[in-house]
């Protein structure tokens, strides 16, 4: 009897000592991703601070942009505006110089008459 255990014993020993080096393999494994997942959240938590303050930053150059181009676009229409009223005004006072000598000027277009009667 003693001859099967001597060697059932050992090969025995050998398994068990097999399976326990895998399943340490495995929980060293699984202790890994978990400490890679770990460090792999911990650089998102302390780089999202940085990219929202890049992101505010870059934010905040183009809205200064559009502010200075409506700025732009706004100041350009008023000096439209003022110079379409200063050229409606100049052409009133011609059509009235040319009826008081006797011409009747030709018929403005629709568009004119559009402006004349509601300013816009």
């Amino acid at each position: 009897m003693s001859g099967i255990w001597g060697v059932v014993g050992p090969l025995a020993g050998a398994l068990v000592a097999l399976l326990s080096g895998w399943w340490a393999a495995r929980a060293t494994k699984g202790a890994a991703a978990a400490t890679a997942e770990a460090h792999r959240a911990a650089a998102q938590a302390t780089a999202e601070p940085n990219q929202r303050a890049a992101d505010l930053a870059a934010f905040r150059e183009i809205r200064t942009g559009l502010e200075q181009r409506l700025e732009q676009v706004e100041a350009r229409e008023r000096s439209l505006r003022s110079l379409v009223r200063s050229f409606a005004f100049y052409v009133n006072e011609l059509t009235a110089q040319m009826r008081g000598v006797g011409l009747e000027p030709p018929a403005p277009p629709s568009r004119i008459d559009e402006y004349n009667r509601t300013g816009v």
